[in-house]
Parts: structure tokens; sequence; C-alpha cells
């Protein structure tokens, strides 16, 4: 039995193109764990601002994590609203005619109020999760943070309980006079291509691509 969709709250509810929203969490949950970075958008003295940052979800909360001095995490610690976003880019969409040209994307947005986490033990699992969502296997094999990097270190959690998707797909749609004209049209699709590992320069020859560098991939 698939998972019946939430009713949306009216700030995530899709205006524009209405049909292209989405608001069941598998859907939310899929951009979210295929996605890298996140931008997180609040407003201090009344000047916006919007910071692309690490982050990684687990269960119903996203973390991301910063310098204890940052200027976004010390803001949003103390409780004023923010949103974060997610972008995937799918690849361009041409069309016959100017207008019509666009993209073909998926995207998420959350709005609420994050909470940090001060717990050291909490603090050390939220990065954990912010690791194994990046590149898995990473976090068993390197050095944990130690104390004072710890201390250095701000994570903060938002629920996702305030949050929709939306998505693009498919080719051009054209005015139904342009599909006469003597032009290409079509889709340029996009993938993220992982590049061979390049090892640091003091690293000994003897220490090997581990496997999960070796054959890692973002993908669908």
């Amino acid at each position: 039995m698939s998972e019946k969709p939430a009713a949306p709250s009216p700030r995530v509810t899709v205006k524009r193109i209405p049909a292209r929203g989405h608001y069941d969490r598998p859907t939310i949950d899929a951009i979210l764990d295929e996605g890298l970075i996140c931008h997180v958008g609040f407003s201090l003295d009344s000047q916006p601002f919007v910071i692309p940052t690490i982050y990684g979800r687990d269960g119903d909360r996203v973390y991301f994590h910063g310098s204890a001095a940052s200027r976004m995490l010390r803001a949003i610690r103390g409780g004023i609203p923010v949103c974060l976003t997610v972008t995937l880019l799918d690849g361009l969409v041409l069309a016959r005619s100017a207008f019509h040209h666009s993209m073909n994307y998926r995207s998420v947005v959350i709005l609420g109020t994050a909470v940090e986490v001060v717990d050291r033990e909490a603090k050390i699992a939220a990065l954990k999760t912010i690791s194994d969502r990046v590149i898995p296997g990473r976090w068993e094999e390197v050095r944990e943070p130690n104390q004072s990097e710890v201390t250095a270190t701000s994570v903060l959690t938002l629920p996702i309980s305030e949050a929709s998707a939306k998505l693009r797909t498919g080719g051009p749609i054209d005015d139904e006079e342009d599909y006469a004209l003597p032009v290409w049209a079509g889709q340029l699709p996009f993938e993220l291509e992982v590049q061979p590992p390049i090892a640091d320069t003091r690293l000994p020859q003897s220490i090997g691509v581990p496997g999960y560098i070796a054959n890692y991939r973002r993908s669908r």
C-alpha cells in the first residue's frame, strides 16, 4: 500500500505549476539523500542571507554543521526561522522558442526552526550521519573528532515537518504553431560524474584506494 501524502501547509504548497508539487516523504527523502549541498536561508537584522553547507538526513531530521564561530549557526541556534533547500539539476530542456526553455530538476524546501545539538554523543552521532550520507564507509576508517574539534563545531538539526518537493521531467512544451519551426528541440540530460580519485601527495604508496571510494557513485 502506498503512503498517503500528508496535507501540505500553505507555506510550502507549490503555487507555480502545482502539478509539479509532491508532498510524500519518500519523494522528499530520496531527493535529500541524493543531494550533497543544501542552502540555508535566514534573515538577520533585516538582511536576508542564503548560505550553502553540507548536510545529512537521519529519519525525520536534517543535520547541518559548521564552525562554532559561524555567524549563520550562531544566529540560527537562537531560534530564528530558517528555509533549507536542496536542488538536483537533471538537465536542460531546449524548446523551439526562447520563452519555453526550461530545466529538469528535483528540489525540496523545508521550513522550520533549527535546534542546536549540544549533547556530545548526540553531536558525534549527527556528524557521523552527515559523513555517512556523503560518503558511506568513511567514518569507520578515519579518526573521530577529538574534544577540541567537537567544541569548535556547531551542529544544528531541522525537523522535516513542513516540507515539499517540486519536480520537472520530460521534454519541451512548445506553442502548437512553433512545432513547425526548423529548430532542434529536446533534452540535454545531466549526471554527476565521479572522476578517478587523486591520492594526497603525502600518502604512502602502500595505502590503496578503499572500495567505498573506488566504487563511489551518486545516482537516482
